[in-house]
């Protein structure tokens, strides 16, 4: 008995051992059977030296999902945590371009200007890992169609743009109401509710609105931060959210991820080729069919071709250093980029963002394994992040 006691004692102790060295990713042993599929567990170890703590900084738009994601990094990998702020895109770029955080994010990428700041001994990679669709919601009572329904509001170009710059006032608006015959619209003033902090949501929103206004272009332009013809001004997306949710008559753009997450309601709006397209997983990944990201992965859709395409949608960027002086944070840099290019990027849509198409994973994933020359990032053989 003693010595079939021992034997299993045996079996179980050379079992841990073998278990421990498939678990183990580094330059010599980088997990060759990782794949989308594999699961997140606490079992798993990367080999950084010891524990690592990542903190990044920048946009809020997609700070749901990298709340979501890095919680399940650090399951995965206990040995790596990584803090997000999410501050906004200009103040995120700005302590990226400081040192003051290890990685930044932006949901417009930075321009030749801004690279251009950044320590010439470090660099900078723009690394797109998800997208996502600006909404323009609102607050009002359900308005009902011809059939009794709750109707969902029809925004031309013309008409959003002329409530942003102030000329429609009311929800009852001949513009608005000859887009909506089935709809009767309440006479209600309209509030605007626009961001007031430097924000990548804006620049992405204001770009779409100066390529198809050359009267917004002239009189406000784009960028992160601009001056607003009429509105109240919030901070972050979950400020705008719950102005949005406070205001009765208002009409803010959000991110389409908060606004579905807040059961906010928001417009079906007008694309280029003159159709309505409700925002949704779906017409946001038609638009970005539509574009090709060039080999520097920065693209700016500000007017998408396609008639199922929603006419506002972005890619967002982490922006990381080409060159980290710790070997072993560009490790877990090149890791959490691995993690959001595989198994994070299932959990977009269940959080309201667009999965990024094979092509465009292959093409970070490539871009990212520049960061630290002890980590090979494998995608596993099937991303299935396309359809």
């Amino acid at each position: 008995m003693k010595h079939n006691r021992l034997i299993a004692l045996i079996s179980v102790f050379t079992l841990a051992i073998s278990l421990s060295a498939c678990g183990e990713t580094n330059s010599t042993n980088p997990t060759p059977n990782k794949s989308s599929s594999q699961t997140t567990t606490a079992s798993s170890k990367l080999d950084l030296g010891g524990n690592i703590e990542l903190t990044g900084a920048g946009a809020t738009f997609p700070s749901p999902l990298y709340q979501t994601w890095f919680a399940e990094l650090n399951k995965k990998y206990p040995n790596l945590k990584v803090n997000y702020q999410p501050v906004g895109s200009g103040a995120g770029v700005e302590q990226f371009t400081k040192g003051t955080v290890d990685f930044g994010a932006s949901d417009v990428a930075m321009k030749d200007e801004e690279i251009q700041n950044i320590p010439a001994d470090k660099g900078v990679i723009l690394l797109p890992v998800t997208a996502g669709s600006i909404v323009l919601a609102y607050n009002l009572p359900d308005i009902a169609d011809s059939s009794g329904g709750v109707a969902i509001l029809k925004l031309p170009r013309a008409v959003y743009i002329d409530i942003l710059l102030g000329k429609i006032k009311s929800w009852d608006d001949p513009a608005i109401a000859q887009a909506n015959p089935d709809v009767k619209l309440p006479k209600e003033e309209i509030k605007v509710i626009y961001r007031a902090d430097g924000s990548g949501t804006t620049g992405v929103f204001t770009k779409h609105l100066s390529a198809i206004s050359p009267e917004w272009k002239t009189k406000v332009g784009d960028g992160k931060s601009v001056k607003w013809p009429v509105g109240i001004g919030a901070k972050g997306n979950e400020g705008i959210t719950a102005q949005i949710q406070q205001t009765p008559g208002a009409i803010g753009y959000v991110e389409y991820g908060y606004a579905k997450q807040s059961n906010l309601k928001f417009a079906s709006l007008e694309n280029k080729a003159k159709k309505f397209v409700l925002a949704s997983e779906e017409s946001a990944s038609k638009t970005l069919a539509s574009v090709t990201l060039p080999e520097n992965l920065r693209a700016f859709i500000s007017d998408p071709e396609g008639e199922g395409s929603y006419p506002i949608v972005t890619y967002t960027w982490i922006l990381a250093y080409k060159k980290y002086a710790d070997a072993g944070k560009a490790k877990a840099i090149e890791a959490t980029i691995e993690y959001a290019l595989t198994d994070g990027q299932k959990l977009a849509t269940q959080l309201g963002y667009v999965p990024l198409p094979a092509n465009v994973i292959a093409k970070v994933a490539a871009a990212a394994d520049q960061i630290s020359p002890d980590y090979k990032i494998s995608l596993g053989a099937d991303p299935k992040t396309t359809k």
